[in-house]
Order: C-alpha cells, then structure tokens, then sequence
C-alpha cells in the first residue's frame, strides 16, 4: 500500500520540484535589475537547421537545454548579400548592413589605393603577443558603432567588452571601437594574440595561458569520432571524392591524426571550440567580466565549424563530429555560467554569421540542381573580348563579393559609355549557364528583381566600396571546384541562421516564427540593456523575446 503511494506521488513530487525551480529561476531574474554579463556567441557557419538535425544525439545540458530554457526565433535571416563571415558579425552588432556599416566582404577593392584592402587591416597598429611589426588588426574600417560601443558608453565605460575568436574579423568587429580587448588565434605560434589599438602587451593571464601551449596538446591526441562512427547516421560515408584532405593525409577519412602539423591545423578540427571556450573562460576571469556595478559583455564566435565546413562538407562525419563535441563543450559552458554568475543573471544568445551550401559533388549524387562556376576563366575571357572592342586591359580589375570591378578612368580615356561596356558584360555574363543574372549596380534600386533578393543585393552594396557589376549565381553553384562546400549567396541555405536567446531577461521555452532579420539582434540587445541602439541600426527589437517584468 505504502509503495503504491509513493509510486504514484513521485511523478507529483517531480513536477511540484520542477514548478519551484522555475518560480525560482524568475523570482531571481525578477530581483536582478539588469544581467551580470551578456555573452554573444557566434558559430561560424551555423547553418539554422544544425539547431535540430542531430537532436536526438545531443545531451541534456547544451542544445537541448537551450532550446528548452531559451526564446527560438526561428525564421531569422541575413537581409543583404553577400553572406560571409566579416559582413555577419558586424552586421550583428550593428544592427545594420554593408551598405551603411562598410564591411561589404572580407576583403573589398580600394579604388583609393589601388590594391584589396583586408577588413580589419589597419597599417597604424601592430600586432601584439608574437614578434611582428607588421599586419595589426582593428576595427577602424567599421564605419558605425556596435551595441557593445553603446554599453560602453551608457555605463560611462564601466561596463567591459571582450571579444574572442579564432578569426581576428570574428573578435574585433563584435567587440567594436570601444572594446577594453579583442583576442584572436595566431597559427603559426600557436599564442592568442591582440594589437596594439588595444594594448602594448598581452595580460598576464593570457601570457599564461599561451605558455600552457594548449593547441598542441589537443592536437597531439588525433581526432577519432566522439562516438562509433557506425553511429553517424545522419552523415554521408566517410570518405566521399567531393572531401577535401589534410595536406598529410592520402584519404579524407577518420582516424585523423597531426602528427608534426602546424597549430594552425586546429582550426579545421572541434578542438578549435574547445581552445576557444578556454581562452574565453579565462577572458572572463582575468577581467573579472560580471564582477561589477555595470552590465559587462563578451562577444565570442567559434570559427572551427567554417574550417571544417569549407573542407569536408555540412554532410560529413567530420561535421556532424563537430557539433556533438560542441553540444559537450556547450553544456559545459553553462554550466561554468550558472556556477560563476548564478542562473539568472547572464544574458546570452547564439546565432550565425552565415549559412553553408552542400558540395556539389554531394548534390550531384543525390541528382539535386548544381554547378560550378570557373570565375576566374569567366572574368579571363571578358578581360580578351574587352581589350579587343575598347582597348582597355585587364579592363576588369578586380572581384570581391561577386562584384566586378572596372577600370573606370581606362575606359573614359578611350571615351567609352560605361552604361554600354556594363551591358555588353552583363548579356555575356548571362550566356553563362551557372549565372542566373548580372546587374549594373549604380542602378540597383530600379533592377527590377524579386523579393528579397532585390532588398538584399541593395542592401549588401556600398557605393564607395563597391563594384560596378554583381553576379548572381544559380541556386547550388559554387564558383570553383565541386569539392567542400562554401557560402556567400542570398538562397536560404547560407541566410537562414540561427537565434536563440536565454537567460536574464528572456521569455523561458518560446518561439517565434515571424521572419526576422540578423540586424534585429543588436536592438534586442539594447532594449533589454536599456541602451541606445548603434548609429547604423536598421533592425527592429524582437518584442516577443522580452519578459514583460523586465526592468
């Protein structure tokens, strides 16, 4: 009798535990008047659906307990074109896009100076943290602030911002103009490394843990799978001739070993997430993040799963590999999270700078649409024709961002009509199968393209970083070999990134499915602060996110 009551009270016992754990965790984010520390995290091409495709291997404390805990904004897209890494964390921060904050590509042509110009390239600064004089980064060529700029001036620059990542694009833009630091990984001495736009030298802590020389010892284990590769069902075989190799390797194939590799190496393998986890704990602790009177921020992206992406495919093992381990590493984090600051008082949101297309060699398997485009002999042979009709050479300077660049002055020397020179490269540019359209882009407002291709195109111009044409591929085309996989075009499959918001402030267990753009996560961000949005801000808050006892 006595067992039969207690069988039955259990289930009740469990629900009324859980029901009071929840009134706690909101009694507790009520009593917070803002959040200790909000942490931004980005994976670099995170594609939305990674969120559930390996759901059912995940455990309890990481992506489960974020789509569980956390508010799914679930249609949420990139509103400009190109979708690339550089664009994508600014844009975040930003709340803006290309044509208004500037970082139109990783790299853009400058007329000005006749020669590309890298993103975070600044000649005035030098690098700190290895013996270099030259190749300091910054963010000086961002041309808006960031909502962590706007943190640190609300709170009068008590608040602190901290960026980390692998890639310097992905630690400097997040962290913005005002940032107290921003961190990123340098392969060839295996240190993390800053500049001097932010100090003359690197922190004890961070001298100390660079002397720990972690990269080797993770790489020094190899890379086998997380769990029996029998198990990775939800991966393609193996070894695929559409994966790219490890220059050491003859077969693109587990076990993975680095032996006498590089540390550069780690960024094509899961353990650049856990190197970047660690260097970020011990950013919080060295700064004492969310120690203070005002709000602090750490902008952190993981730029691993684009390493591995770019050369295996988002259909591989080594993928799928990837996630599990970060799904491990995740939970981990929020864990550390609840044990340093206390459940409840940190913000946090995960989204992407972008998404990632299949190889072509996979789609070609499967009979799906698909295509390479050989770029460079496109652009060789319209380079010929031009040099014939109107005796300029190399008439076309440069590309970034599919756009072509022309040489304008060239061409008015030999008195040409720019609007006849565009549309004679256009109706070649369309002859070419892989090539869905071209477009003059002085004129891109009135080109008359659906939506949102339209608005995104317009949107991911700059005019005084911009080229004169754009080249609009075919869905599943990839310009160049049909090997790995890449991103940067407007089609769902490298737009549609994830969001999830958790923690201080944030509506437990929701989703939204109204479609949403990248620039709303800075203005979120700012009104759950109670600060201003950044000077380029185009985004709209995402109200539903928000508890409505917020303070």
């Amino acid at each position: 009798m006595i067992q039969t009551f207690i069988r039955r009270a259990m289930p009740v016992l469990a629900m009324t535990l859980l029901l009071t754990e929840a009134a706690q965790a909101q009694t507790q984010q009520r009593r917070a008047g803002r959040p200790k520390i909000v942490v931004g995290m980005m994976v670099d091409q995170m594609r939305w659906d990674f969120l559930y495709r390996y759901a059912e291997r995940y455990g309890d404390g990481g992506f489960k307990r974020l789509l569980r805990e956390g508010f799914r904004c679930e249609q949420t897209y990139i509103n400009y074109a190109p979708t690339v890494t550089a664009c994508g964390h600014t844009s975040v921060y930003t709340g803006s896009v290309p044509a208004v904050h500037g970082i139109m590509d990783n790299d853009w042509f400058s007329r000005e100076k006749g020669r590309g110009v890298y993103c975070t390239e600044d000649s005035s600064v030098m690098p700190v943290g290895i013996s270099a004089t030259k190749g300091g980064m910054s963010p000086r060529n961002m041309l808006t602030t960031t909502v962590t700029d706007e943190l640190r001036m609300a709170t009068n620059y008590e608040s602190k911002v901290v960026g980390v990542a692998l890639k310097d694009r992905g630690s400097i833009l997040p962290a913005g103009h005002a940032a107290n630091a921003a961190f990123w990984y340098d392969g060839g001495s295996g240190n993390w490394i800053t500049s001097t736009y932010y100090m003359q030298e690197l922190p004890g802590w961070a001298k100390q843990y660079n002397a720990a020389r972690r990269p080797q010892a993770l790489l020094a284990k190899g890379w086998e799978t997380l769990y029996p590769i029998s198990t990775y069902h939800l991966s393609e075989a193996d070894d695929k001739n559409y994966e790219n190799t490890f220059k050491h390797e003859q077969a693109p194939v587990f076990p993975h070993s680095f032996t006498g590799m590089e540390s550069g190496s780690i960024r094509s393998t899961p353990f650049g997430n856990t190197l970047t986890f660690e260097f970020a704990k011990a950013a919080i602790e060295g700064y004492g993040l969310g120690s203070g009177k005002a709000t602090d921020f750490l902008a952190v992206s993981f730029s691993s799963p684009d390493a591995v992406g770019h050369q295996f495919g988002p259909n591989s093992i080594e993928t799928e590999d990837v996630y599990l381990r970060l799904d491990k590493d995740l939970a981990d984090f929020f864990g550390y999270l609840d044990g340093r600051f206390g459940k409840g008082n940190w913000l946090y949101f995960i989204t992407a700078d972008h998404g990632v297309s299949h190889s072509p060699g996979y789609l070609e398997e499967h009979r799906l649409p698909t295509g390479t485009l050989d770029g460079k002999g496109v652009i060789a042979s319209l380079n010929t024709d031009l040099e014939k009709i109107y005796g300029v050479k190399n008439a076309i300077m440069a590309t970034a961002a599919d756009q072509l660049y022309l040489d304008r002055p060239a061409f008015a020397a030999k008195n040409a009509d720019m609007k006849a020179v565009s549309d004679f490269i256009i109706r070649r540019l369309r002859e070419v199968p892989e090539i869905a359209d071209a477009v003059w882009l002085p004129e891109i407002g009135t080109a008359g393209l659906h939506e949102p291709l339209q608005t995104m195109l317009q949107n991911g111009y700059n005019r005084k970083r911009g080229g004169d044409i754009i080249i609009i591929m075919n869905s599943g085309v990839k310009n160049g070999s049909r090997k790995g996989a890449t991103h940067g075009l407007w089609y769902p499959y490298d737009a549609h990134i994830p969001l999830v918001w958790m923690g201080w402030g944030i509506n437990s267990g929701g989703r939204s499915f109204r479609t949403m753009g990248m620039t709303d996560i800075a203005p979120t961000v700012a009104a759950l602060l109670n600060i201003q949005v950044p000077s380029g801000n185009i985004g709209h808050v995402i109200g539903e996110a928000i508890r409505a006892d917020k303070p």
